[in-house]
């Protein structure tokens, strides 16, 4: 299951809500998309709001660091099992697809994506983002040059491709990043890549 949003918790609460009441409702939260950041303060903020929206739903949520699983993905699989719910936070795309690469997150999210393991994968900007097939476009964005990790060389463009499509989130919105995702957007019509742009409150519930 998906709960995909364009920013925070969206205006489906209530419906994630109910994609999670059969669950243990223990989250994986993830936050590597922040790994750029030097500001201490401001990261902390940023994912003491997440945790609390995801609280207020009565969800338990621990941090669960990409960083500690690198190179080392049989003890993520198994740590990973623990949880029903997995929300990752935005931030840079390019970075957060470099932790998944180098923990090997993303192979074992498209095996989860393919099981008939109940799972409900949420997040929002680049956590949704990451999920598309390609990133080409968001660098117009985000600053596919950053690179927090020393193991990490080349800049990966390549999504998921658990969606068929292309998101382009903060659309028309009150966000700092709103203007910039305008020439994404056309960025996606010149190319021709399908995409669903999303205004901040707007969510894609896949069930």
């Amino acid at each position: 299951k998906f709960y995909l949003s364009s920013y925070k918790i969206g205006n489906e609460a209530k419906k994630l809500q109910e994609m999670t009441q059969n669950s243990n409702k223990r989250v994986a939260y993830i936050s590597n998309a922040l790994d750029f950041s030097t500001d201490v303060e401001r990261r902390a903020k940023s994912e003491n709001d997440d945790i609390n929206d995801l609280v207020n739903l009565g969800l338990s949520v621990e941090k669960f660091d990409l960083r500690d699983y690198f190179n080392n993905q049989e003890t993520l699989k198994e740590n990973i099992s623990m949880y029903d719910v997995i929300w990752v936070s935005g931030g840079n795309c390019f970075v957060l697809r470099q932790a998944m690469a180098l923990s090997g997150f993303d192979v074992l999210l498209k095996n989860l994506s393919e099981s008939n393991i109940n799972i409900l994968y949420g997040g929002y900007s680049a956590g949704i983002c990451v999920l598309t097939p390609s990133l080409k476009g968001l660098e117009l964005v985000d600053d596919a040059t950053q690179k927090p990790y020393q193991n990490q060389s080349e800049v990966i463009y390549e999504g998921l491709g658990i969606l068929d499509y292309s998101i382009a989130p903060h659309y028309k919105s009150d966000h700092p990043e709103s203007e910039a995702i305008n020439k994404v957007v056309e960025y996606y019509i010149d190319n021709k890549i399908l995409f669903k742009a999303l205004s901040d409150g707007e969510v894609i519930i896949i069930e």
